[in-house]
């Protein structure tokens, strides 16, 4: 078996990335949103991979397996976006959360960036447990930086301090 690793999105995986994030958004959680609702998607390097953000993918054996991005909102903060496992790949067993995440926060920190901020919703626990076991706190929506690009699906944000 091999063992998943991480590498920054490149065009080659575009409609695996937007397959991954539709199938678990719509399939697995049942969230009414579609692929017109996330233009970010169809455009990925422009959208994540400039001015300082990045977007990473989990791959194994030539599949994409996990996503992860960061928005640079300024003032020395990001903004965590489109963290997504397959549900086989979740766990300790392949650890790509981690994996994709580490790869996140030593991007940031490279960055000079000194908050990491991201939205969520209510309806994914283990997301919760994921975040709070890293080191994120529960913070009330009003406590958002202005530039924090908010979702109508996120009910629930996070903050982390570097």
């Amino acid at each position: 078996m091999e063992k998943v690793r991480i590498e920054k999105f490149s065009k080659e995986y575009q409609d695996e990335v937007i397959d991954l994030i539709l199938d678990i958004q719509q399939k697995e959680f049942s969230i009414p949103i579609r692929k017109e609702d996330q233009p970010d998607l169809s455009d990925i390097p422009n959208f994540y991979q400039t001015q300082g953000g990045n977007f990473w993918i989990a791959v194994d054996d030539q599949q994409v397996v996990g996503t992860i991005a960061l928005i640079d909102i300024g003032n020395h903060q990001g903004a965590l976006r489109k963290m997504f496992v397959k549900t086989e790949y979740r766990g300790k067993t392949f650890n790509t959360a981690k994996l994709l995440l580490s790869a996140l926060l030593s991007w940031a920190s490279d960055h000079h960036m000194q908050e990491i901020f991201l939205g969520t919703t209510e309806k994914f626990l283990a997301a919760h447990r994921f975040y709070e076991k890293n080191k994120f706190a529960q913070i009330p929506k009003e406590h958002l930086p202005r530039a924090f690009p908010l979702m109508k699906v996120d009910t629930r944000f996070y903050k982390l301090m570097l």
